[in-house]
């Protein structure tokens, strides 16, 4: 089998890795020329990929694999949900030309909006945010093709090496929203979700990957700021615009148990 990773970031990165070590043949992409030895030295087989429409940059051999694997961000924030669309419908017709039959889109729990309620991948989504509208429209772009089968995978939010915790609100007064439940998922289950997926060849499902535990704001990030060394931060007791996130298809359909709870 030969996944192909667009998108070596802080998890792509790492689930090529992953791969790998499993004697799984992977293709990882990058849009940095200074990134290809790093791919390369991992024993990922490296392609500079940019599918920016003022700036593409393709290799037909990079899409020649049994699973694609999308894993680059929407940058909505930055105003760039547009052109993330733009390179999806791009990379529709890469994987028709190359025949792909599996893909995977990393999307975000953000697809869901504040609903002040728990929610699944068995209810509607309804994002309250631009970058939740654009993953949305990306996953209904995808889903909607009948020439190959899309897994959407929506992490919730990212920690880990590198995303620690405790820095997020260190030393700050009137954080809002204290008593709110968190929606995290640490690295080591991202990963652990993904190759559960590969293992199983449970594609063509919603997964909603995040810890089954939901402390509250104020008590998450308090605590994770003291075993830091950081100061802790002071939430506003209160609890508005707020989900709980939870997954059906994680433990049902891949009977994935989390690594590393919240």
């Amino acid at each position: 089998m030969t996944v192909s990773i667009l998108g070596c970031g802080w998890y792509g990165l790492e689930l090529a890795k992953s791969l790998v070590n499993k004697w799984v043949k992977v293709k990882g992409s990058t849009t940095t020329t200074d990134k290809l030895s790093q791919l390369a030295a991992s024993g990922i087989e490296p392609y500079l990929i940019d599918l920016s429409p003022t700036n593409e940059i393709t290799d037909p051999s990079f899409f020649e694999c049994d699973v694609l694997w999308i894993s680059i961000p929407p940058k909505a924030r930055s105003g760039n949900g547009a052109e993330y669309l733009l390179k999806i419908e791009r990379l529709v017709s890469l994987i028709k030309t190359n025949n792909i039959k599996q893909v995977v889109l990393i999307s975000s729990t953000g697809v869901y909006g504040d609903s002040n309620t728990e929610v699944t991948e068995l209810d509607n989504p309804n994002p309250d945010s631009e970058s939740g509208k654009v993953l949305l429209a990306a996953e209904e772009l995808l889903k909607e093709q009948t020439a190959f089968t899309t897994t959407i995978i929506r992490f919730a939010g990212l920690i880990g090496p590198g995303r620690e915790p405790g820095r997020f609100f260190a030393g700050k007064t009137d954080v809002p929203n204290g008593e709110a439940p968190v929606n995290l998922i640490h690295l080591t289950d991202c990963i652990g979700i993904s190759n559960a997926i590969l293992d199983k060849q449970a594609f063509g499902y919603t997964y909603n990957a995040v810890s089954p535990s939901h402390p509250t704001r104020a008590n998450f990030y308090t605590q994770a700021a003291v075993a830091a060394g950081l100061e802790p931060p002071h939430f506003i007791e209160e609890k508005e615009n707020w989900k709980l996130v939870s997954s059906v298809n994680v433990s049902e359909v891949l009977g994935y148990e989390y690594q590393v709870m919240i």
